[in-house]
């Protein structure tokens, strides 16, 4: 969320920011209810010292004035509630302005490669898709979910289970290990207030899973992401500066009701209710995001590098970024049965934007007290990780042959077959 005062420093900025994400705001009606509150508050401060005056003065004959003040103070006192909550309400969902290194442009389709790494493979048949070779090893069930779940759910069985646990394993010892990655094993629901802290509400509520709680509960949702969940650790914190970086991985299920995304990606694993994945959330001093940024994503591209998997990087355009960020970074993995790359990873900095929302600060050298940068990012999609190396890894016969670097996780196998 943004900070009122920093958008008072250049309403002129935050706007034409804003219109590069081709979000359309009203920025007068923020000016108007910015001042009105704050001529309230002024109001209200000024009643509350000619009061405190009265009270020590212990004149009787001033008593009525102290109870028409008071009667002042709470009339003024309801309407700047009422002026802040609509403040409020707007700033809320408001998107995050992009960073200057942001390319401009409406959509997807004018986002820019950053590079290409790993050979695309060469197959002397024509390969098929994992569904395919899933249900051909019998090893893959989207009609039995069905049955029992509904649609976008899959069972995994069998030499396909044991992969999927081998490259969440495999994920996680090369970011605890390798990368210095602190792991969690955190609560998969959050609540309202904690999904608010990272912007999933209000905006995005209708693709959340809500669950029905108890009458008079706070509301809870399962976690879209191990993101929320990771990063609302230091909420309404001071932390202190010699613990940062923090760097914390977990390795979820998330859920997801896709709400929009209905007709796209029916088939197979792309696009689920339930996944999983290996999420990277980074908390640090705000000057050295995109830093870390540059660092987290190459922890994510590291994994694809030593699984052998070609992919490319991304930079978001400004018209295409996640509402909490400032700046995106793409990895996307070659698939050869579309032809084409594939979103496995997003790593974005949110700047202090979450922060805001989350109050969570630090104090700097100068004992100043600053709101901390926050950055997040798939290190990998566990089930979009597996669907690339079942499609890379593909034989004639339709056997999957096995990355070296998960071999030692799956009982040094080499090869995934039906016999």
């Amino acid at each position: 969320m943004h900070n009122i005062k920093d958008i008072r420093k250049d309403l002129q900025f935050f706007e034409e920011s804003l219109k590069k994400r081709f979000f359309d705001i009203d920025i007068n009606e923020i000016k108007k209810l910015d001042e009105e509150n704050r001529e309230l508050i002024q109001k209200k401060e000024t009643l509350e010292q000619e009061k405190k005056e009265i009270s020590k003065s212990k004149d009787q004959n001033l008593f009525k004035r102290s109870k028409e003040i008071s009667s002042e103070i709470d009339k003024y006192s309801e309407k700047q509630s009422e002026i802040k909550n609509k403040l409020e309400t707007i700033l809320s969902s408001i998107p995050n302005i992009p960073h200057a290194d942001v390319p401009l442009g409406k959509d997807e389709n004018e986002n820019v490669e950053v590079s290409k790494s790993g050979k695309i493979p060469e197959f002397d048949f024509k390969p098929i898709s994992h569904y395919e070779l899933g249900e051909k090893l019998g090893m893959l069930d989207f009609d039995l979910a069905t049955k029992t779940t509904g649609a976008r759910f899959v069972f995994v069985k069998d030499k396909l289970a044991l992969m999927e646990r081998a490259i969440t394993n495999f994920m996680l010892d090369t970011h605890i290990h390798k990368n210095s990655y602190q792991e969690i094993s955190p609560p998969l629901m959050a609540s309202a207030n904690t999904m608010y802290g990272t912007g999933q509400l209000p905006k995005f509520e209708n693709d959340q899973f809500e669950l029905k709680m108890e009458e008079g509960s706070d509301r809870k949702f399962l976690i879209p992401t191990a993101e929320v969940i990771l990063t609302n650790i230091v909420k309404n914190q001071i932390i202190n500066k010699s613990n940062l970086p923090m760097r914390l991985v977990a390795a979820t299920p998330c859920f997801r009701k896709e709400a929009g995304s209905y007709g796209k990606d029916t088939k197979g694993m792309i696009r689920q209710h339930q996944f999983y994945k290996v999420e990277m959330v980074s908390i640090v001093e705000n000057q050295n995001c995109l830093e870390e940024l540059e660092r987290m994503t190459n922890c994510a591209t590291d994994i694809l590098d030593q699984l052998e998997l070609p992919y490319r990087k991304v930079i978001l355009c400004t018209g295409d970024m996640g509402f909490s960020a400032e700046k995106t970074y793409d990895i996307e993995v070659w698939l050869p049965s579309e032809n084409k790359y594939r979103e496995i990873s997003s790593c974005s900095s949110c700047s202090t934007f979450q922060a805001n929302r989350m109050k969570s600060r630090y104090k700097n050298d100068k004992k100043e007290t600053l709101y901390v940068g926050t950055l997040n990012g798939s290190g990998l999609a566990v089930g979009r990780t597996m669907i690339a190396i079942m499609e890379n890894y593909q034989q004639k016969d339709g056997s999957i042959v096995i990355p070296k670097v998960l071999r030692p996780y799956m009982n040094n196998m080499d090869k995934i077959s039906s016999n």
